[in-house]
Parts: C-alpha cells; sequence; structure tokens
C-alpha cells in the first residue's frame, strides 16, 4: 500500500474549499441556480496563491466535485504542478442540494438565513434549505466518498477541492464529533485543509480500514494566512460584500 515517507499505512488530503464566487450574480439570480456560479477574480487569486503554496507537494489524485467552481480552483492548483494527476470528478463531494431557489430580500438576508441553517444541521430531520437535502444524508454520501478515496490503491498524496459545509461536516466528522459541531468549522473560500488517515489491515484479511483520522491543520488562506482584515465570517463575506463589477 502506497503511504506517506517513513509511514506504513498514512495517506494526506489536501481539502479545499473553492475560491471566492458571487451567489448574488445576475448570472445566478437570472439562472435561479447556484451550480452556475463560477470565480470571481479575487476567488481565482485564492485558487493561484493556493496553488503556489501547494506546489511543491506531489499530488498523486486530484478531486473536485464537479461543479464549475471546484473545477476551475483544482485547475488553477494543478496548473502549478508540471506533472499533475489528471483531475477526477466525485459529485459526492458536491455541496448539499437545495430544495428551491431561494428568492432572498438582500445579500444580508440571505447571508443570515444561511448562517440559520448551517447552525440547525445537527437537528433532527434538518435540511438545507426547505425542501433540500438532509444534512444527515448528506454526511452519508460524504462519507461514503471518503471510504472509497482511501480504499483506492497507489496513492499517498490527494487533492480534494470540495465546499464549505461538505468540509465542515467532513472536518466534524473526522474526530468523531457530532453533525452539529460542523458548524463551529470555519472554511474561508481558497482554504486549505489537511487530513492525515492512518490505515491498517482489515480484520477480514481483505483490503483496509482507518485506524484514525487526525486533522493537521484547518482553514489556512494562503492569500492571507494570517488573516489580516478578514473580520467576517465565511458567510457574512461571501452575502454581504458590495457586488464586484
Amino acid at each position: 500500500m502506497s503511504a506517506l515517507p517513513g509511514t506504513t499505512g498514512r495517506r494526506r488530503i489536501y481539502l479545499m474549499r473553492h475560491g471566492f464566487v458571487d451567489y448574488t450574480s445576475a448570472a445566478v439570480r437570472a439562472a435561479r441556480d447556484p451550480k452556475v456560479a463560477t470565480l470571481t477574480e479575487r476567488g481565482e487569486q485564492e485558487a493561484r496563491a493556493a496553488g503556489v503554496a501547494l506546489s511543491e507537494v506531489h499530488f498523486d489524485l486530484a478531486l473536485c466535485s464537479g461543479l464549475a467552481r471546484t473545477r476551475q480552483t483544482a485547475e488553477f492548483v494543478l496548473a502549478e504542478h508540471p506533472n499533475a494527476p489528471a483531475l477526477e470528478e466525485d459529485g459526492r463531494f458536491g455541496e448539499l442540494r437545495s430544495g428551491s431557489y431561494m428568492d432572498f430580500h438582500s445579500a444580508e438576508h440571505l447571508a443570515a438565513v444561511m448562517t440559520f441553517t448551517f447552525e440547525q444541521a445537527g437537528e433532527p430531520e434538518a435540511a438545507f434549505l426547505p425542501g433540500g437535502e438532509r444534512f444527515a444524508d448528506a454526511l452519508l454520501r460524504i462519507r461514503e466518498a471518503l471510504a472509497d478515496l482511501l480504499a483506492r490503491p497507489d496513492w499517498a498524496t490527494a487533492l480534494v477541492v470540495a465546499h464549505e459545509v461538505v468540509n465542515r461536516m467532513l472536518l466534524a466528522d473526522v474526530i468523531g464529533a457530532p453533525l452539529g459541531a460542523s458548524a463551529g468549522f470555519e472554511q474561508d473560500t481558497g482554504c486549505i485543509n489537511i487530513l492525515d488517515f492512518d490505515l491498517v489491515p482489515a480484520e477480514s484479511g481483505q483490503g483496509t480500514k482507518v485506524e484514525r483520522g487526525v486533522i493537521k491543520a484547518v482553514n489556512l488562506t494562503p492569500a492571507n494566512y494570517l488573516k489580516n482584515g478578514m473580520n467576517l465570517r465565511s458567510l457574512e463575506a461571501i452575502f454581504t460584500r458590495p457586488a464586484e463589477e
């Protein structure tokens, strides 16, 4: 089994959130679908900064959720790697599915609703906006995607570019925290998390199992490591900023 140098069964995932997007843009509102959102100029700068920061990391695998904003971010990162692996998609790392487009009164209104929604993730039957995917159901698919990734042979280091709430849920789950704890893991746009997993042979003799997961780093932002001036929480920043021209 491939493993990090100096270890016998340890693998590392660099888990990113995509760069900055404008969910209140004319294109998103016209389509009534946040899936069409793409990186803004700021988002591209964040992705490039992450790529430079990760330029000396050798990636054996690279995955994104398949949405344009994660694919763009991953492409900027991999552009710093002359021998980068082919970018793959796994929709199970995709953002939670909402029931219907939310027609908000203002960006501040949208930020407040989304903050409340995330904070209720641990409640029974809590869903991602009315009629949307249940947080508990999303966690099952995210767990499945992670398990399948860790079961793949011949890799030690992987890049995974996903989404804010997906990353929050995954980080909480890795350390055995309840779903409601996911709201406490801030995920700024373009951030990097580093997760290590120790794998050991399964008792059945077939394949491996995860003995432990360890969070090595959370919410690193290479475009501004010390977060100087980043005084808003992620949801506040992405929804309440002035619209870019």
